[in-house]
C-alpha cells in the first residue's frame, strides 16, 4: 500500500476545505438508513449541525455523546432518508474495517478549524 494520489497545492486545499473541531451533543439511531448509521447532532460553537455518522460498529450513542470530533463543514447538504446530513464526521477504519472518527488528542474549543 502506498500513497497515490496526486500532490496538491496545500494553500488551494485550506481555502476549499474547511474543518472543524465539534462537540458531538446527541446520537440518535437512524433506522430509515441503508447503512448502519447515527444521527447526530454536533454542536461547533456557535451553530449546530447534523451528521449522519457511521460509527454504530465501534461506538455506543453514549459513548459519542460528548465526545470532539472532526467535521468537514462546507460540502453542503445531503439527503439520507429524510435526513439532512450537514457536516461529514471524518474517521479512518480499524484493522476490522470498523470507522474510528478522528478527534484532537485534547479539548479544544467547539468551532476551532482544523489547518
Amino acid at each position: 500500500m502506498g500513497i497515490d494520489e496526486p500532490d496538491i497545492d496545500p494553500e488551494q486545499f485550506l481555502a476549499d476545505v474547511e474543518m472543524r473541531v465539534g462537540t458531538v451533543r446527541s446520537a440518535e439511531e437512524f433506522p430509515e438508513a441503508r447503512k448502519d448509521v447515527y444521527k447526530l447532532e454536533v454542536d461547533f460553537g456557535e451553530e449546530r449541525r447534523q451528521s449522519a455518522a457511521g460509527l454504530t460498529d465501534n461506538y455506543s450513542r453514549a459513548e459519542l455523546e460528548g465526545q470532539q470530533v472532526v467535521a468537514v463543514v462546507n460540502l453542503g447538504t445531503v439527503n439520507i432518508a429524510g435526513f439532512e446530513s450537514q457536516c461529514l464526521v471524518v474517521g479512518v477504519d480499524d484493522a476490522d474495517a470498523d470507522v474510528v472518527h478522528l478527534q484532537p488528542e485534547r479539548s479544544v474549543p467547539d468551532g476551532t478549524r482544523v489547518y
